[in-house]
């Protein structure tokens, strides 16, 4: 009988809690990224119908340059770094000591931060070439391009200090802030397209512009709507410019983390390049197939990566190699349950999907099927994205930033490869061919090298979980696709156009929705119990709450 206050029972315990406390942290987390992916699937639509093709394609790409550079500056490499050294800051010296850290680190991230957004600027017009080479041979839209990146490059500094913001108060485990401020940026370009694009037209001025101002006030909203909460736990004191030990210690660790969020950034890049000479559209269908990969991803794949770092990294400080496999197993099961039906809706109505969605003014049909070509291919590697998410932010917790590098190099020769042998004959679903199967690659890969370091992925829990998820999705897939074939126009009808055709997508949406939750539950899924168990327990705080609020 084992010792109730011995080290191995104290690590069950903190492994059982921080369990625990993983999917209340990733409700929360997972709630605010539904209210910004809402707003973003609003904002989304309003742009498809709002702008013409080239516009959209415009816009895709000068948002994608400063949003590549927030991976290197931002969310990607200085969160992942600074998250563990300030989660054992906190955990080994206290308050005191974490906030003098991170008064240091954000004073090299602005140094950092304004220096490039300058340089992005100036040299938007090399920068955007890069991205798109010459355009496919249209230098008017080259330059429009161009312009459109210049106005929109200082969101990059928005971004980045609302990241490191975000980071201070992950560590602290205040989710709820960080998780809903970036909501407003969605809600800022809403406004800008639907009420700016006439006044800038009226004085000369492209109308797409609207977005750029729209991506500013975005920006500047998130780091203003984190700053009461740094003020509440302390984090927001005046930042030293300071280059000591705990930066070199960041900096150590973000070198390559930055290698690899650069080889993604290249990835990126070429992605935007392949797109670039496959004419009018192609831009725009592949970005909001992702768009439409990244609301069941953002929900809760990355909700759950984000909570689970700040845990993953307080068990690898503490040497319970065992206990964060568990953990880790725990996430991924989590992960998967919500991802592996996500890849099987959009594989098999993914086409009723987008036209319930997007087919309105000037999104047409035939923009409508060319983003479901993409759809089926980007949507169906859901579930190889969440493993890959899970099982990065549990190397990055055990200070391995070595492997994730080398696995990102090697997805990027994959992607390369099998976008280049089948842009030619696939157009732009090529590239979305070529990102799925390099997807899978660097999913296995990741797995190796995470079974190397803790030599064990707790097999047996993941595929008890993994069958219970599948088969529930492939009745959901039947039940789905009937629905959606026998709401399917047929003639005329007495009712309006345009819901008939969303009729389809909505339909078959909530059949599988509906199907999947209920052999789910048949099944005994212990991940269905978890996440009503924990929506249920949150309900009622904020019941409590407001009760407290009337007295």
């Amino acid at each position: 009988m084992k010792d109730v206050t011995s080290p191995e029972v104290t690590l069950d315990r903190d492994a059982e809690h921080e369990r625990r406390r993983l999917i209340a942290r990733a409700t929360t987390v997972g709630a605010g990224t539904l209210v910004s992916r809402i707003l973003g699937l609003f904002r989304d639509m309003g742009l498809a119908a709002i702008f013409d093709r080239d516009a959209t394609d415009a816009w895709w790409i000068a948002f994608t340059i400063p949003n590549a550079l927030r991976q290197l500056l931002g969310e990607g490499a200085v969160t992942s770094a600074v998250v563990p050294l300030l989660a054992e800051k906190l955990s080994r010296e206290g308050d005191e000591a974490a906030r003098q850290f991170f008064a240091r680190v954000r004073g090299a991230s602005l140094v950092a931060l304004v220096v490039v957004t300058a340089l992005g600027v100036v040299f938007a017009r090399p920068v955007t070439e890069i991205f798109v080479g010459t355009y496919g041979g249209r230098p008017e839209e080259f330059d429009r391009t161009v312009t459109l990146t210049r106005w929109i490059f200082p969101y990059l500094f928005f971004m980045g200090n609302a990241a490191l913001g975000m980071a201070a108060l992950n560590a602290k485990r205040r989710f709820a802030v960080a998780a809903f401020a970036p909501g407003l940026l969605n809600v800022a370009l809403l406004a800008a397209a639907l009420w700016l694009p006439q006044v800038l037209a009226s004085r000369g001025k492209d109308p797409v512009l609207a977005l750029a101002l729209g991506a500013l006030v975005g920006g500047l909203l998130q780091v203003v709507a984190q700053w009461p909460s740094l003020r509440a736990i302390g984090f927001a004191g005046r930042p030293r410019f300071v280059f000591d030990d705990d930066v070199r210690r960041v900096l150590r660790r973000i070198a390559p983390l930055t290698l690899g969020i650069g080889i993604y950034s290249i990835d990126l890049i070429i992605s935007r390049r392949f797109l670039a000479g496959l004419g009018s559209g192609a831009q725009s269908y592949f970005s909001w197939a992702m768009r439409l990969c990244d609301f069941p991803q953002g929900i809760f794949v990355m909700a759950l990566s984000t909570a689970a770092l700040p845990s993953l990294s307080i068990l690898a400080a503490k040497g319970a190699t065992r206990e964060l496999a568990s953990a880790w197993a725990h996430g991924v099961n989590l992960a998967m349950f919500v991802a592996v039906p996500a890849s099987a809706l959009f594989i098999v109505i993914g086409e009723p999907i987008v036209v319930a969605l997007f087919e309105r003014g000037a999104f047409d049909a035939r923009a409508a099927h060319e983003t479901a070509r993409a759809l089926v291919w980007l949507g169906g590697a859901i579930w190889t994205v969440a493993v890959v998410r899970q099982t990065v932010v549990a190397l990055y917790a055990l200070g391995d930033t070595r492997t994730p590098v080398i696995v990102s190099a090697l997805d990027l020769v994959v992607f390369i490869g099998l976008a280049t042998t089948l842009r030619a004959p696939l157009g732009h679903v090529g590239v979305s061919v070529a990102v799925a199967g390099s997807s899978a690659i660097q999913m296995v890969l990741l797995l190796a090298g995470l079974k190397r370091r803790i030599g064990t992925l707790c097999g047996a829990s993941l595929s008890r979980s993994s069958i219970r998820t599948l088969l529930a999705s492939v009745v959901a897939s039947m039940a789905a696709w009937g629905t959606a074939r026998s709401l399917a126009p047929r003639g005329s009808s007495a009712i309006s156009p345009a819901l008939v055709r969303m009729l389809p997508g909505t339909g078959g949406s909530v059949a599988f929705a509906v199907v999947f939750l209920a052999v789910a539950w048949g099944l005994g899924a212990p991940e269905l119990d978890e996440m009503l168990n924990a929506a249920g327990r949150r309900l009622g705080r904020g019941q409590r709450r407001a009760r407290e609020d009337l007295r």
